[in-house]
């Protein structure tokens, strides 16, 4: 009964186009009687054992229970054999089996109210996280000793140097800065969505994976500060934004922007719904 009150209104919204474009992002799905492996039903993901399965069963439940379905939850960084709910898929390549939902969104999905305006900030980037990955590794080697970048190992990797860690701080923390850096780590650089709310700069290499926050659709210097893949413009990058305060608020102007779309939870809801929807109707379950 609340599927279809929530869906009742939608074909007379005034974003009925928005949403419809939104939900045929996350689920490129096209052809129908798309085979499944069919071990795995709805109701075999419960509302408890973690993150993902609570925010999939926010909106599973609105579904009959005996459904089946594909999940690639975690750290998704693979095109999927068959098509599966994920958190995270590849941008490049035929990743159509990769449908997208809000999962681990406590981790991924929160907002800054950022005081600082950009001027008065330090013509400086920041950049604390896990170092696990070579690629960041490769930032905190370039970087670690630069008068430009604060770096910081926050992780327990006891393969890094030990001069690189430091404790963790928290988001507000870096809002001192002009620029936080954004790098991938597992799949998506967690930090962006939060980064892109407030008045610091992101700064990162042109994504390679994507979330519910659509990185893929993310434009180079007009929504974040693109960096090249072996950092090496990145204090050319650090002085230019400084020294050029109106181009970089026009970016941050662009970021909060796409941030916003994000921001209307009745919509996200319906989003999400719909998005499940078209997942079971290509999969030849009735809905």
């Amino acid at each position: 009964m609340r599927y279809k009150t929530i869906l009742s209104s939608l074909e007379r919204r005034q974003d009925y186009n928005y949403i419809i474009e939104r939900v045929n992002y996350y689920n490129k799905l096209t052809a129908t009687h798309i085979p499944l492996s069919r071990t795995k039903r709805v109701s075999d993901i419960p509302n408890k054992g973690g993150n993902y399965n609570r925010d999939f069963f926010e909106f599973s439940r609105y579904f009959p229970s005996s459904y089946f379905v594909d999940t690639a939850f975690g750290d998704n960084t693979a095109i999927c054999q068959t098509p599966s709910i994920a958190k995270s898929r590849p941008i490049f390549g035929s990743n159509e089996n990769d449908v997208l939902l809000k999962l681990n969104k406590i981790r991924h999905f929160f907002y800054l109210n950022d005081k600082k305006t950009f001027a008065s900030k330090e013509n400086k980037a920041i950049f604390w996280g896990a170092m696990h990955q070579p690629h960041r590794q490769r930032f905190m080697e370039k970087f670690f000793n630069s008068p430009m970048v604060d770096c910081g190992d926050t992780s327990n990797n006891q393969s890094t140097p030990a001069e690189w860690k430091k404790p963790l701080i928290t988001p507000y923390d870096h809002l001192k800065y002009k620029f936080i850096v954004c790098i991938e780590g597992n799949d998506v650089a967690s930090n962006l969505k939060w980064v892109m709310s407030s008045n610091s700069l992101a700064m990162m290499p042109k994504p390679k994976f994507e979330t519910w926050f659509m990185e893929g659709k993310l434009i180079p210097n007009v929504h974040y500060v693109e960096i090249r893949d072996d950092y090496a413009d990145v204090e050319e990058k650090i002085r230019y934004y400084s020294e050029h305060v109106d181009e970089a608020e026009a970016i941050l102007r662009n970021a909060h922007e796409f941030v916003d779309q994000f921001r209307d939870e009745e919509r996200e809801d319906i989003i999400s719904l719909l998005v499940l929807k078209k997942y079971f109707e290509k999969t030849d379950q009735s809905v």
